[in-house]
């Protein structure tokens, strides 16, 4: 079973350099989590505040990449990188980050530390998600059609608990034991979104939880995480090297707060270190570009150049 070769950092960093950017933070995660939370709600308050088409639009895109972003620190927690205590890591994780967008932290880190042993080879449980490319322009529109008219979010979320439901239910168990099934595997998500729904009612503005938190969810957010996964790892030059087979997107400004939240464009760099930080990884691309290396990387200059790459057949 062939595993991802590794880097080391020596080779790459000196010892101060490397001292500096592995350094875990008391605040910067929790700043991180804080800073997500604070531009969904003031995103919500502008187009409450100002409603029309344009704050609409507008608030969906940025709270669907801020739920994308919450997912994207989920994944640091996963590595431990959210807070130096363990405890409070996980803690964060869970609870602000994975399980109010529908993840969860305890499931994820197996599933995703083995991504990055297997980065790649046959045993990678994500090569899924980037061997079908690259592909025609007209599947991948497909792909993003369904993404923001809900479809995906329908079968990742909607139809795998019904449909365990009734298997359940074939099976001869009773309601009750079906329903706690369910709820063992969606208990928190729906604890946590029925409590948001709650001061949302309380607030008398109940629409506004489904119209800036619902729908976001099941829109922008299913799109961008495709577009980000394919950036990631669809069509990479070399599955073999450590350098070449993740890419880093150097994104723009507009990227970054509607698409590649919290440094996650860096995806290169995190493969190459995976228990740096998020917030380490712009230095360390700074670095390493100042000693060549990214020379050797798979770097590319923004998402849709990748797009065309990943939709260049036929």
């Amino acid at each position: 079973m062939p595993v991802a070769l590794r880097v080391d950092p020596k080779d790459h960093f000196t010892a101060d350099e490397w001292k500096s950017l592995s350094r875990r933070s008391a605040w910067h995660g929790l700043w991180l989590v804080a800073h997500a939370w604070l531009v969904i709600g003031l995103a919500m308050a502008a187009a409450i505040i100002w409603p029309n088409p344009v704050t609409f639009l507008l608030a969906i895109m940025i709270i669907g990449a801020r739920q994308l972003g919450l997912a994207i620190l989920m994944h640091d927690a996963a590595h431990g990188c959210i807070h130096p205590n363990l405890k409070v890591n996980d803690l964060v994780g869970e609870w602000l980050c994975g399980q109010p967008v529908g993840a969860s932290l305890s499931r994820y880190r197996n599933y995703h530390l083995s991504h990055h042993k297997y980065a790649q080879q046959p045993e990678d449980p994500d090569l899924v998600l980037s061997a079908p490319f690259p592909t025609t322009r007209q599947s991948l529109r497909r792909k993003m059609v369904r993404d923001l008219t809900g479809q995906t979010f329908f079968k990742q979320r909607i139809a795998p608990p019904i449909a365990a439901f009734r298997k359940s239910r074939e099976a001869g168990q009773s309601s009750i034991a079906s329903t706690a099934f369910i709820a063992g595997h969606m208990g928190r998500f729906l604890a946590i979104n029925a409590a948001m729904l709650a001061g949302f009612s309380l607030c008398g503005l109940w629409w506004a939880y489904f119209v800036f938190w619902i729908v976001p969810m099941a829109t922008w957010y299913p799109l961008i995480t495709r577009l980000r996964n394919i950036a990631e790892h669809a069509c990479v030059p070399d599955n073999e090297d450590p350098l070449r087979h993740a890419r880093t997107t150097r994104a723009s400004l507009l990227e970054r707060a509607l698409l590649a939240p919290y440094y996650v464009n860096y995806h290169c760099e995190h493969h190459m270190f995976m228990h740096l930080p998020c917030w380490s990884l712009p230095r360390a691309h700074k670095l390493l570009t100042a000693k060549g290396t990214t020379g050797r990387m798979e770097v590319r200059d923004g998402y849709l150049g990748v797009l065309a790459t990943a939709s260049s057949r036929g």
